[in-house]
């Protein structure tokens, strides 16, 4: 995988995020469809935290951070779904800086030994990213369907 095709599956990646996403809105953050459950905001702030946390992990010497009752706690804090959208626009500007800054030798270098991903080239966290993306874009168009709105085919404008 080259430069090129990382930094346009992170593109692809917000893309399709961000359109799946595009009728949920502010007045929708704090919607969980049960109590217990991530609220919108919530959700996209997870999103976010989760890209922030593969590249981060992708290049820590320590591997990934396993402190997720501290990250859970982080993502339950988040109530506006706007300051979790810019959130998420920054930990995409983040993953591209870093796919434009690291050497692509750097890219194909094992992840540390550990039970993420552990020898995997690090280039596969854009791959896991995309993936838990998806997972979680499924999960608000079912929010945004129970907000009685119709999410959009995140694919392409129709």
């Amino acid at each position: 995988m080259t430069k090129e095709a990382m930094l346009g599956e992170i593109s692809a990646l917000a893309e399709y995020f961000d359109r799946s996403t595009g009728p949920l809105t502010e007045g929708d953050s704090n919607y969980a469809p049960k109590e217990g459950l991530f609220t919108v905001a919530q959700v996209v702030a997870h999103v976010a935290q989760t890209v922030d946390w593969f590249i981060a992990g992708a290049f820590a010497a320590e591997g990934f951070s396993m402190d997720f009752e501290g990250m859970d706690k982080q993502v339950r804090a988040v109530t506006s779904l706007d300051h979790a959208r810019q959130w998420f626009a920054r930990s995409i500007a983040k993953a591209k800086t870093a796919v434009e800054e690291k050497p692509e030798s750097e890219w194909f270098a094992p992840l540390p030994p550990g039970p993420i991903m552990g020898g995997l080239p690090r280039a596969a966290v854009l791959g896991a990213c995309t993936d838990h993306t998806a997972h979680h874009r499924g999960a608000l168009t079912v929010y945004t369907r129970l907000l009685g709105k119709v999410p959009p085919m995140p694919y392409m404008d129709m």
